[in-house]
């Protein structure tokens, strides 16, 4: 074909571009369906046999304790009206992410152990990326809201049933998970990008996005770009929000006259504090085990810390002192056991 352009000729190989293009189609088709093929290998925590099952063991301890601990709050806030407060139903929706966080992550660690197989599919392990994101960031605005409550509450007493209203609360949850999806879809847009072709083995006990990134052969710079970024904004502007209403808060209770009311405000902090210092402090936790050691391995023993350990404790957290949840608990463990007598007498020979 010629093109004339300013007097002059010019020739141009339309089929070797068409050629080259084709060449190039193919071979991106070909990347991205060798990509879906990948398996990945979850090192675990340790690659001592011995210690297998007793990691199984441990590990379906905790979780069977988190998701029984967590239920029971889930179950005692629904069931009791005198529960039915922004207080509570924002503590309901964060047991409902402890579980989904420990479900995420867990019961394939323990699937791979009893199988003896360590491979997870490039499905499972996008799939596991995607819902650690979403509950993982959904926990951060799930926290501030709470600290907000408390702020209202504390700061604002006489407004508090007017702001923290329940259609308030809704809009927060909504738009808390709302964020998070919207942050887990980017980064699982990002991962489909990339393309993995040699040493598929996560020194993890699930597939972890930073990991995963470590894996590719192609460019990932954009991707770390969005993981920092995503980490600034989605975790950076809770904390900052908890950080504000506590400060707010702790400035309103030093101006109480009397000491039992400063002790009654600050008992209401308590759980929510304990809860923040342990999901933050875990957090930071394995950041400085990340940066200060060059074992990937110790680094998923640090990550258990964060993903395992304080979903399993917040419902002691909220529970072992807190007087409200322990009526609530023996009001639901009474109606359970009255149904259960009742289907004894009315099936006697099941």
């Amino acid at each position: 074909m010629h093109l004339r352009h300013n007097t002059s000729w010019v020739d141009v190989d339309v089929s070797s571009l068409g050629t080259r293009f084709s060449i190039r189609l193919i071979n991106n088709i070909e990347s991205r369906n060798h990509t879906e093929d990948t398996e990945f290998f979850l090192l675990g925590l340790t690659g001592d046999p011995e210690l297998q099952s007793l990691i199984f063991s441990l590990f379906l301890s905790m979780y069977l304790v988190t998701i029984l601990g967590n239920l029971l709050i889930i179950l005692a806030v629904s069931s009791d009206s005198h529960l039915h407060t922004p207080m509570y139903f924002f503590l309901s929706n964060l047991s409902f992410t402890d579980i989904c966080i420990s479900t995420t992550t867990i019961p394939k660690m323990l699937l791979n152990i009893q199988a003896q197989n360590q491979g997870i599919t490039y499905t499972g392990c996008l799939t596991q990326i995607v819902f650690a994101l979403v509950f993982g960031v959904f926990e951060n605005f799930v926290l501030a809201a709470m600290a907000y409550n408390r702020y209202v509450a504390i700061c604002h007493p006489l407004m508090y049933m007017v702001i923290m209203n329940p259609r308030l609360c809704v809009l927060l949850i909504l738009l808390s998970l709302s964020l998070s999806i919207v942050d887990a879809l980017l980064h699982s847009l990002m991962v489909l990008r990339l393309s993995f072709c040699k040493d598929l083995e996560i020194p993890h006990f699930f597939c972890e996005l930073a990991q995963l990134l470590k894996l590719a052969c192609s460019d990932t710079l954009i991707n770390n770009i969005m993981v920092y970024f995503g980490t600034s904004v989605f975790a950076g502007i809770p904390l900052c929000g908890i950080i504000f209403s506590y400060t707010k808060i702790v400035s309103s209770i030093l101006k109480m006259p009397s000491v039992g009311g400063k002790y009654k405000a600050f008992s209401t902090c308590g759980f929510h504090l304990s809860v923040v210092s342990l999901f933050y402090g875990t957090g930071l936790g394995v950041y400085i085990s990340s940066a200060l050691t060059n074992s990937s391995r110790n680094t998923a023993v640090a990550s258990v810390m964060y993903f395992v350990v304080p979903q399993m404790l917040n419902p002691f957290i909220y529970s072992l002192r807190n007087r409200d949840m322990k009526v609530a608990f023996r009001k639901l463990i009474s109606k359970i056991l009255l149904a259960f007598q009742e289907s004894i007498v009315q099936f006697p020979h099941i």
